[in-house]
């Protein structure tokens, strides 16, 4: 899979740490920054990383910061995100299975790296179920259009 990740400053070492994960794993990694532990704002990193994944660039996205939730929202704001904060293993879980969320926010100083990976794997592992599911997706990609116009 094509893996797009994106941090602010204190999801950094995080984005490394998953970064090497991933690649170990056969994924294409894009980061799409920040690349130091200088204070940066997180909106555009994240907006990017779900733009990527929107326009086909990459498969799935990661944006982490210190708790994931700033990150979420900012990842939600781009049409077609569907980002969710996922800071254990059953959220990440129902995420892809009932929502089928294509962006994981994670807290970098909430989840521990070891957990990080684990959800991290369960997540890109677990298929979206569809069935009753599916009309909930196309009732929010309608709201999206209304709002947007």
């Amino acid at each position: 899979m094509r893996i797009a990740l994106g941090s602010d400053h204190a999801g950094y070492s995080l984005k490394e740490i998953l970064a090497a994960f991933l690649g170990e794993g056969g994924h294409e990694v894009i980061d799409i920054g920040t690349d130091s532990e200088e204070a940066v704002d997180y909106p555009r990193f994240c907006a990017a990383a779900a733009r990527a994944v929107v326009a086909g660039e990459a498969d799935r996205a990661v944006v982490l910061g210190g708790s994931g939730q700033g990150e979420q929202m900012a990842a939600n704001k781009v049409r077609g995100a569907r980002a969710a904060l996922c800071n254990d293993l059953h959220l990440a879980r129902l995420s892809r299975l009932h929502n089928d969320a294509n962006v994981l926010a994670m807290g970098a100083r909430i989840v521990a790296p070891v957990m990080a990976r684990e959800i991290l794997e369960l997540w890109l592992a677990t298929p979206f179920e569809g069935g009753r599911h599916a009309p909930r997706l196309e009732q929010m990609a309608q709201i999206e259009r209304e709002e947007l116009g």
